[in-house]
């Protein structure tokens, strides 16, 4: 279990920051970037749950609770004979990947097909779940490519795939039920 009994503790003023197994690494390191920037999709998501009720908004909390664990994983490399860690090593599991998918379905079946791309906007909301989309889809293109020159867990890959599915789709859900969608006009302003 996590102690915070402090919150500044110094060890970083250098520019260098611990990892989940307690090695030391700069604060600009992909690993730190990866699992920073699902800090930030999970503080996006925060400002996005203001908008939510009801079901959406336990959802979004299930969802923030996950990134949290999606942190833990990306911050704690996989070493090999490795186990002499204090507490079992968090991971994203297959479950947590399937239980967006099913999610994403039973939200998408209530939905009209996209006949064109549509524009971040509409309400409140959902431009804030479409910002929450393009912040996970920044993490996760660190992640994989973090994923290029480390050993990653691919269910963080994946949950990272599907929850911008996901945010995609509950944002439409949130533009009353895709009919408040703001639709693409190409060349509209030629």
């Amino acid at each position: 279990m996590v102690v915070l009994n402090r919150i500044y503790t110094r060890t970083g003023d250098k520019g260098d920051t611990a990892l989940g197994d307690g090695a030391r690494v700069p604060k600009f390191s992909l690993r730190v970037s990866a699992y920073g920037t699902v800090d930030e999709a999970n503080a996006t998501l925060g400002l996005a749950r203001l908008h939510a009720t009801g079901e959406l908004s336990e959802r979004i909390a299930a969802i923030q609770n996950d990134l949290f664990d999606l942190g833990a994983d990306l911050c704690t490399p996989d070493r090999e004979n490795d186990d002499t860690a204090e507490y079992p090593r968090l991971r994203m599991s297959d479950s947590q990947v399937e239980r967006l998918e099913a999610e994403i379905d039973t939200m998408n079946a209530r939905l009209e097909p996209l006949r064109s791309f549509i524009l971040p906007g509409g309400t409140p909301l959902a431009a804030a779940l479409h910002l929450c989309r393009t912040v996970t889809r920044r993490a996760e293109r660190l992640t994989v490519e973090l994923a290029g020159e480390e050993d990653v867990n691919p269910a963080a890959i994946r949950y990272l795939n599907r929850l911008s599915d996901w945010f995609f789709v509950a944002g439409r859900i949130a533009n009353d039920d895709g009919r408040a969608d703001v639709l693409w006009v190409p060349g509209a302003n030629r």
